[in-house]
């Protein structure tokens, strides 16, 4: 097995709560991907590339977040991936895992391997690619705008993260062409963006029988070089995805609940929206593909309102929970289209 960093002093995090935690700084964790789940999906996603005839091979390591750097061909992967009380902790702040699971590890390092080759072979220089993807030198956004019925994009991670820019519509192609016994030529066969998939197939072909221009192995932000603590680094992770969430208002609301007399005895809206939260939030996650930490805000919201509007359930659960579910997917959506969605990766 490729050997991929040297395993640094262990702490036993098992044994630390999560306050504790929160107060150690990233760089003393001790941990490293050396024996973990994460390195044998970086070993499948080296089979994958040679199954394809690709030589190339993105290094990785550890940091604070999924990321290729520019101008390195490689991978960083999240700290928390690589020890199991740290993904408890990663839940615990944000919700999610992203990257937790099995297949979701593997879309997200043959994202990642799309821009790594990208750099390494100086992809984005050549006419045919700005051609096929668009102009690389356009500003990277903070926040996109999808449109959710093109089919001038490919699906392979939420919130259609293709059209956020040219170098990840390049990515998200490649990790669409990369992915063992993917049927892509029926699947996008209609689609504008068969076009994108035949040109990455073309295009690998050649780049196979070439040398990187770019070799670097450099470790951008490794996680023995931040200095900052788990504390500060989820602080800025919530603030990061729990801001600019829609606003509800209180016609919405009211429309679901009531403050009238009749309904006076009734179980409280806020109650109510405390008891199916987790189920609520999963059931949107599940349809939008936006994170839950951004509903779970959006839910605070909403029961903070549904309390100070005093408001009360006008109908049985059944229906009222299924309401909920239409009025949060609706208004995350409107959400997506303003054009407020926070790039995922």
């Amino acid at each position: 097995m490729t050997k991929l960093n040297t395993r640094p002093k262990k702490i036993n995090l098992n044994f630390l709560s999560d306050e504790e935690l929160l107060d150690l700084r990233m760089c003393d964790l001790g941990v490293s991907l050396a024996g973990t789940f994460v390195e044998s999906r970086i070993e499948l996603l080296y089979e994958e590339l040679a199954e394809r005839g690709l030589a190339f091979r993105p290094h990785c390591w550890l940091s604070d977040e999924w990321f290729s750097p520019d101008g390195v061909p490689g991978i960083a992967i999240p700290f928390y991936l690589a020890h199991p009380r740290l993904m408890r902790l990663e839940r615990k702040q944000v919700l999610d895992v992203e990257g937790g699971t099995h297949d979701w590890c593997m879309k997200i390092l043959r994202h990642e391997a799309g821009h790594a080759i990208d750099t390494a072979y100086r992809l984005r220089r050549r006419k045919s690619y700005r051609e096929t993807f668009g102009r690389v030198s356009v500003p990277y956004p903070d926040y996109y705008r999808p449109k959710p019925y093109s089919r001038s994009y490919v699906l392979h991670l939420d919130m259609w993260y293709a059209q956020s820019h040219p170098v990840e519509d390049f990515a998200e192609t490649f990790a669409v062409w990369l992915r063992p016994r993917s049927r892509w030529r029926a699947q996008y066969r209609e689609w504008p963006a068969i076009k994108k998939l035949e040109y990455v197939c073309e295009l690998m072909q050649v780049v196979k029988t070439e040398r990187p221009a770019v070799k670097s192995r450099a470790f951008v932000d490794p996680l023995r070089s931040i200095k900052k603590t788990l504390r500060e680094h989820y602080e800025k992770k919530r603030a990061h995805y729990g801001l600019e969430h829609p606003n509800f208002y209180d016609r919405d609301l009211r429309r679901l609940f009531s403050d009238k007399p009749e309904h006076a005895r009734n179980t409280t809206a806020s109650a109510f929206l405390r008891r199916f939260r987790t189920e609520l939030r999963k059931s949107v996650a599940k349809w939008t593909g936006e994170y839950q930490y951004t509903i779970d805000q959006v839910l605070s919201e909403m029961m903070e309102r549904c309390r100070e509007l005093k408001l009360r359930l006008a109908t049985n659960e059944e229906q009222t929970r299924r309401d909920v579910v239409v009025l949060l997917t609706v208004q995350t959506m409107n959400f997506l289209h303003e054009g407020n969605h926070r790039v995922a990766l």
